[in-house]
């Protein structure tokens, strides 16, 4: 299963080149690789058809217990279908939508999505949290780029960044509730974790592990109070909307709860949780929905109420649930994929954004708006259709749990909403001719017909032969999911019952709403304090406040005077190694003198002394600078006489290189006549450097009656051979235990080395030649 991966991250490293090849038919073929992986994944079928897996593992770091495993079952098996299937589809499209623009625009976009494409399947098929991580996380950094793809324009900008901040905020969140879970039970293996469910949950760390997990998957997912990062992200090119925010990136946060769901079942109040959460984002987005003026916004916010059914649809328990979440992915994931498409060329042709001002599309892009209606008729839950399908194990779902009646009543009014949302987007401005638009910049082509068509005959192909699709891919999705095999049997029609009477009712307030949208918009619209509380505004006053504390901080700190700067670095490690030394396990206990008095070494440290002595006191700074050099050339000397001439060596070439560098730099500054600082300033240095003194001094002179930890001395000596290959144990910390601090401080000197070359090298004036 490698490969898979392997060979979605070469499609994005080729796209950039093959669209300077191919031109206008690079989407075509670049869709040959979601295309393959298509097949690939659907070769696993008859493998995860009985609750089987297949399971492959790589070693990645083997010394922190990280191992690229890579795990499909039914559900990962699902997800990763519906990546590469809507992913060639949306490679088509995009190849068409970026067809008149420059072959650089469409090669990056291409390599983009395909990138983005590689980061989903990596996190679906990683059974390593770890390792879903590093990928989820990738899901949000090509999201961004993505979401901000028209740079130029600052509401993409704007969009791409609050989404980067959710959804990465989101995910720090989440890593901390997967390293809490690693200490826990010592893996980060899930199927490790799903077996041992019981011990996690009785951990006093399982409620902590629990709520940052939730908000991890709420962020990307769009829940409340994270709900309206998904909306503005409609900044992004049509093909990235249909494919990052209706199909497949905003699921990954339903699919981590569906996975955490089995771990977290007997878990007090985890389900309750997620079906209140799942109920208030649906009546948020519902109305928001409602009031939406964008093609693509309206459809936008009936993509978050549709997550917070899936978030609802988690938290309730039986088998019925179970079937209902993966039949409600899959219709979800047909239609909205299709709708966004058939927006996406209707802006396109247009221009126009404002669903209030389409009308009568039908007559340039005729085929388009069949598609428009075949997928609106599946999201509005008809029969017979795929989406009439899903709603009706959703009612029985929750009609068969011990909720009271609230969460049903909410379902209902949401999905009569969703209904009347699918009714107005798919007839409006197709067929309406109050905002008759009259001319298109163009008209339907392949490229942009084939995917809404495919995804909309899918819907209702689907709802005519559900057996076959419930065999191959609900059933072993369900049966993951809750666990243990389930007999799904996913039929159109289930006779005469309480759900059938509850999709009526859907309908009946769908067609109500369609025929008022016009009144109950303008009504909202005056809302404006309302939508307010349950829009961004949250999310910009920590924003901005955050900025205010940013410039006012900057005003008190960033002043321009270094002597400042410098006096408030002091005082602060002052005042923490005073605290550390009073707060230490030694006290202010100072060691009594132990062996004898060596006289090289006092003689040093007198020169060391009279050293720093002279740099107080001299009134020259070219004399300061010396006798600074003699404090650093001591102290070079003191590790000479202590053993280690390495040591002596690297602080004999820094010291030298330093007062070679400051004397350059000195000499090139303009000589002062005066003092620049105050009787008052100088008096507050005094202080400063004293206090500093004392602690060093007290510090040094405590530290012998702590016992010394040779552990780490031990480990180094026992270990420097075995593992670095190295008899010198000084050279190994350095250039194997150290490595990267090591090649830090070499580029510190190399930097610093061609600073002196620079400042040394002859800049005198040029002599100008007679012309």
């Amino acid at each position: 299963m490698a490969w898979i991966i392997i060979i979605a991250l070469a499609g994005a490293a080729i796209a950039r080149p093959a669209a300077n090849l191919f031109g206008k038919a690079t989407g075509w073929v670049m869709s040959l690789i979601p295309l393959a992986l298509f097949i690939m994944i659907l070769r696993h079928a008859g493998d995860v058809a009985d609750g089987g897996a297949v399971i492959a593992t790589m070693s990645w770091v083997p010394s922190l217990g990280v191992d690229l495993t890579l795990r499909l079952d039914g559900f990962s098996m699902l997800f990763g279908l519906l990546i590469t299937g809507i992913g060639t589809l949306v490679t088509v499209y995009a190849g068409a939508y970026f067809a008149e623009k420059p072959a650089a625009d469409m090669g990056r976009f291409l390599a983009l999505i395909l990138l983005f494409m590689t980061a989903m399947l990596g996190t679906v098929l990683s059974d390593d949290l770890i390792v879903m991580f590093v990928f989820w996380e990738l899901t949000s950094l090509t999201s961004f780029m993505l979401i901000g793809f028209d740079a130029h324009k600052a509401e993409a900008r704007k969009a791409a960044i609050q989404s980067l901040l959710v959804t990465g905020g989101g995910g720090l969140v989440l890593f901390a509730g997967i390293l809490l879970i690693g200490m826990t039970l010592g893996t980060f293996s899930f199927t490790e974790i799903l077996a041992r469910a019981d011990e996690l949950v009785a951990s006093p760390w399982a409620g902590v592990i629990a709520v940052l997990i939730m908000i991890g998957a709420f962020t990307k997912s769009a829940q409340v109070p994270f709900h309206f990062w998904l909306p503005n992200a409609m900044a992004a090119p049509t093909p990235a909307s249909a494919y990052l925010h209706s199909a497949t990136m905003v699921k990954l946060g339903i699919y981590l709860l569906a996975r955490f769901d089995a771990v977290f079942a007997s878990a007090p109040a985890f389900g309750a949780t997620l079906v209140v959460v799942g109920s208030l984002t649906m009546l948020v987005a519902a109305l928001k929905a409602l009031r939406a003026e964008g093609y693509k916004a309206v459809l936008a916010h009936s993509t978050v109420a549709s997550l917070g059914i899936l978030v609802m649809l988690i938290g309730l328990d039986g088998e019925v649930a179970a079937v209902a979440t993966v039949g409600f992915i899959l219709a979800h994931a047909l239609y909205k994929a299709a709708l966004f498409f058939c927006a996406g060329t209707a802006i396109h042709a247009t221009g126009e954004t404002s669903l209030r001002k389409l009308g009568g599309l039908a007559r340039f892009l005729p085929v388009t708006a069949v598609a428009a209606v075949l997928a609106s008729l599946s999201m509005a839950g008809l029969p017979p259709f795929v989406g009439f399908i899903s709603k009706e194990y959703l009612f029985e779902a929750q009609l068969t749990n011990g909720w009271n009646v609230v969460p049903i009543v909410v379902a209902v009014l949401v999905n009569a909403v969703m209904c009347g949302v699918a009714g107005v987007v798919s007839i409006k401005p197709f067929y309406f001719k109050s905002h008759r638009v009259e001319t298109v910049k163009h008209g339907e082509t392949p490229g942009l017909l084939v995917g809404p068509l495919l995804l909309a005959s899918g819907g209702i192909i689907i709802g005519l032969f559900p057996d076959g699709i419930g065999n191959l891919l609900i059933g072993p999705a369900a049966s993951a999911l809750y666990g243990s095999p389930i007999d799904v049997s996913f039929q159109l029609w289930h006779g005469l019952t309480p759900m059938l009477v509850l999709s009526a009712l859907v309908v009946a307030i769908g067609v109500a709403i369609v025929v008022w949208w016009d009144f109950i918009h303008d009504h909202l619209r005056r809302h404006d304090r309302l939508f307010r509380l349950i829009g961004d505004g949250g999310y910009h006053w920590v924003v901005d406040g955050t900025l205010h504390i940013a410039r006012s901080s900057t005003r008190v700190l960033q002043n321009g005077d270094q002597r400042r700067y410098t006096a408030i670095v002091v005082a602060v490690v002052v005042a923490g190694l005073a605290f550390a030394l009073l707060a230490g396990p030694a006290g202010l206990y100072i060691a009594a003198p132990d062996g004898s008095l060596r006289a090289s070494v006092a003689i040093v440290l007198f020169l060391s002394a009279a050293g720093a002595v002279a740099t107080v006191l001299a009134r020259s700074l070219i004399a300061a600078l010396v006798s600074v050099g003699i404090v650093g050339f001591a102290v070079a000397v003191i590790f000479m006489l202590n053993g280690a001439p390495d040591l002596a060596l690297t602080q004999i070439a820094v010291e030298t290189l330093l007062v070679i560098l400051l004397t350059a730099v000195l000499l090139r500054l303009p000589a002062r006549q005066r003092h620049s600082r105050t009787v008052g300033e100088r008096r507050r240095d005094v202080g400063l450097a004293t206090a500093f003194g004392a602690v060093i001094f007290l510090a040094v002179a405590s530290m012998s009656v702590i016992p010394l930890d040779m552990s780490l001395s031990d480990y180094f000596g026992q270990t420097s051979y075995l593992e670095g290959f190295g008899r010198n144990v000084v050279n190994v910390i350095l250039v194997d235990y150290r490595a990267i601090d090591t090649l830090g401080e070499i580029a510190v000197v190399a930097f610093a080395t061609l600073a002196v070359w620079a400042l040394l090298r002859n800049t005198g004036p040029k002599t100008r030649t007679k012309e």
